[in-house]
C-alpha cells in the first residue's frame, strides 16, 4: 500500500492510501495546506487541531458555495431544456420567391434585348 508525505500548515504527515489514489491525496492535502497557510499568515502560529478545524471549515464553506452554484446551473439548464427559447428565422413566402424569380428573368430578357439593339 503506497504512502504519501505532505505538509499542512507547519506539520508534516504521512498517510497510506489505495494504489492509484496518491495524486488525489496530494491534491486534497494541497488544498487543505493552502487554507492552513492563509490562516497562519493572518493569525500566526496556533495549535494543530484548531488550525485543521479552521482550514476544514474554510474548505467546507467554499465547497458549499460551489454546490449552490452547481445546483443553480442545473436548475437553469433544466428550465432551458423544458422551455427552449424560441428562435424565429425570417422565411420568404414561396409565392414571393416565385414572383422575384419571374421579375429577375424579365429583367435579364430586357437587358438582352437592349444589348441586341445597341449592337444592331
Amino acid at each position: 500500500m503506497p504512502t504519501v508525505e505532505f505538509t499542512i500548515g507547519h506539520k508534516e504527515y504521512t498517510l497510506s492510501c489505495q494504489e492509484g489514489e496518491e495524486r488525489l491525496l496530494r491534491r486534497a492535502a494541497g488544498m487543505l495546506d493552502a487554507e492552513a497557510r492563509a490562516i497562519l499568515d493572518q493569525a500566526g502560529r496556533m495549535p494543530e487541531p484548531r488550525l485543521l478545524l479552521l482550514a476544514g471549515l474554510m474548505l467546507a464553506d467554499r465547497t458549499s458555495a460551489l454546490e449552490d452554484r452547481a445546483a443553480s446551473a442545473e436548475r437553469e439548464l433544466a428550465r432551458l431544456k423544458a422551455n427552449p427559447p424560441r428562435v424565429e428565422v425570417p422565411v420568404i413566402p414561396a409565392a414571393l420567391a416565385e414572383g422575384m424569380a419571374e421579375l429577375a428573368a424579365r429583367a435579364e430578357s430586357l437587358a438582352d434585348k437592349a444589348e441586341d439593339r445597341l449592337e444592331g
